[in-house]
């Protein structure tokens, strides 16, 4: 398994990989993180919660669930790196308080 500390450096070579990084400024990485999050939203949309159970047991349903929440996580690390945002600092400080 790949950990977190791994993921955005692979991120980053990705994007330069594509030279994408003259799209991705902090607007465009948060407009493509709501555009994605939606794409996940469709796959739940109109399935009552007695139903979740059954729905989110399909292995084609999981694997296309798993795709768009990568999508998601993927483009929150983008804009992570474009920040120069340390996401683990920020989870701590409000875990703390929610303790």
């Amino acid at each position: 398994r790949t950990g977190y500390g791994d993921l955005r450096p692979s991120l980053e070579r990705f994007v330069a990989e594509r030279e994408w990084h003259v799209f991705h400024d902090a607007k465009n990485l948060s407009m493509a993180l709501a555009v994605e999050a939606a794409e996940l939203m469709e796959h739940f949309q109109w399935v009552r919660s007695d139903e979740l159970p059954a729905h989110t047991a399909d292995p084609a349903k999981r694997i296309a669930i798993g795709e768009e929440l990568s999508d998601v996580l993927c483009f929150a690390l983008a804009m992570c790196n474009v920040l120069e945002l340390d996401i683990s600092a920020a989870i701590e400080s409000i875990t703390f308080w929610m303790r």
